[in-house]
């Protein structure tokens, strides 16, 4: 008769089914479940519903060309009458405030014009005299390179605060105009003309082209990355385990145990590694392909396909190290450092001036955050440097060094103290155990059939 693998499970356990009636058994997967998904429930929720309410110094732009009074007094009272603690309102030149929006580092501008002053006072004059005038005029940008949820906010933002502004620029017009004609009454036009005496329009900085899903294909592009990173070293720890012979590969009901090959902790990791490098490259490959596919724009082709190689070696990395050093809890702290707190504080969908501080302080070395900063950069700002792609880089690499150093140290550590996997040989001979069992059994039967 041919010898088959083994294929199920072993037939004498050495427990019997009264380990299902213990409180441990019934409670270890639900408290631990429930704890992660509570745990979910609060980071993800807490970081987005109240964005406005947990604004924190979100810059804005703010541009006076007017060579007259009234641009800067305006300013200041935008200045001074924005809260301090929620809005950054910087004043700037013209050239500072495209620096700034080029580089996102602002998320909204208002600009006065040269002649605002001029165009103010004659509009005050034709109130009263049969003369031709053009409203003054105040531009809103917003700059959804930067963000699409923070640049709404900031265009609210400075809408609304022009709004009080034009009001009380109205008031003071209306006076100077009442002081000027004696109190003499005006008609309903020009009272109404004087009272919003400015033209606030609002406009985008640099729209965002088509196949950008509103300024979020930066943010799936990133999450895409981690996942590559994530879920490609579960598939290949969990493969190369299996093919190596220390764990079982299923099939449904169907188990089978390689050959068990001689190889120490170390060395397995290192194959790991290595086939997490060949994914990264042609998954960054497929990434694009498809992007490029579903008609995203993609400047920077070349750059953007060598970032997605390094972000999912070190995110692949970093989580096989992670399962090489912690067993099968490295599934769950993988899922916690790149999923679980990665998302709030990405500061993609939801701007980090928008969030609670907790997720403002994870921001500063989530992973992440990180590869969203240099895919926005690559995407979104020209592929500059000094727009979040340096950062990208830099916090890239610091964590492609931990995760090198974290898993080549302790599974070398393992291999010297004797900490071998050889020990999973026992699965091996309760399977052979229970193949012997199922030829005894199938011999048993041919024998009596051949009696009969």
């Amino acid at each position: 008769m041919a010898q088959s693998q083994p294929r199920h499970a072993a037939p004498k356990p050495n427990r019997n089914i009264k380990a299902l009636r213990t409180v441990r058994f019934w409670a270890a997967p639900v408290v631990i479940t429930l704890a992660l998904m509570s745990a979910l429930a609060a980071l993800y929720l807490g970081g987005i519903l109240n964005p406005t309410t947990n604004l924190r110094h979100l810059p804005i732009a703010l541009v006076n060309e007017d060579a007259g009074p009234a641009g800067k007094q305006i300013v200041d009272g935008l200045a001074t009458g924005l809260d301090e603690n929620r809005f950054d309102v910087r004043v700037v030149s013209p050239e500072e405030a495209k620096r700034l929006l080029d580089k996102a580092e602002v998320y909204g501008e208002a600009v006065i014009p040269p002649t605002f002053s001029s165009r103010l006072r004659d509009f005050a004059v034709s109130a009263v005299e049969p003369t031709r005038a053009e409203r003054p005029e105040i531009t809103i940008s917003t700059n959804p390179r930067a963000g699409t949820l923070a640049a709404s906010i900031a265009g609210q933002t400075l809408t609304q605060a022009m709004t009080v502004v034009n009001g009380k620029v109205g008031e003071r017009l209306t006076a100077e105009v009442a002081a000027r004609t004696g109190g003499a009454p005006l008609t309903g036009a020009s009272a109404l003309g004087l009272a919003n005496p400015i033209d606030v329009t609002s406009t985008v900085y640099n729209p965002l082209p088509n196949g950008t899903g509103n300024g979020l294909s930066a943010f799936y592009y990133a999450l895409l990355l981690l996942l590559a990173g994530f879920t490609g070293s579960i598939v290949v720890s969990t493969l190369v385990d299996s093919m190596l012979g220390y764990v079982p590969a299923e099939f449904g009901p169907v188990y089978r145990f390689a050959e068990q090959i001689n190889i120490s902790r170390f060395r397995t990791l290192l194959v790991k590694w290595g086939l997490m490098v060949v994914l990264a490259l042609l998954t960054s490959a497929v990434y694009m392909a498809i992007a490029h596919g579903l008609g995203m724009p993609i400047a920077h082709g070349w750059q953007l396909w060598l970032y997605g190689v390094f972000a999912i070696s070190a995110v692949g990395v970093t989580s096989s190290s992670l399962i090489a050093v912690l067993g099968s809890m490295g599934l769950l702290v993988s899922m916690l450092i790149f999923v679980i707190l990665g998302l709030p504080s990405a500061g993609a969908t939801v701007p980090l001036e928008a969030v609670p501080p907790f997720f403002r302080w994870l921001s500063e070395f989530e992973p992440m955050h990180q590869v969203f900063l240099g895919v926005r950069a690559l995407l979104y700002l020209d592929g500059q440097a000094d727009a979040g792609l340096a950062q990208a880089l830099t916090m890239t690499a610091v964590g492609l060094v931990i995760g090198l150093l974290l898993g080549g140290i302790i599974t070398h550590m393992y291999d010297r103290r004797g900490f071998h996997r050889i020990p999973g040989a026992v699965e091996m001979a309760i399977a052979v155990e229970h193949q012997a069992h199922y030829q005894a059994r199938d011999g048993a039967r041919e024998g009596s059939s051949d009696e009969t």
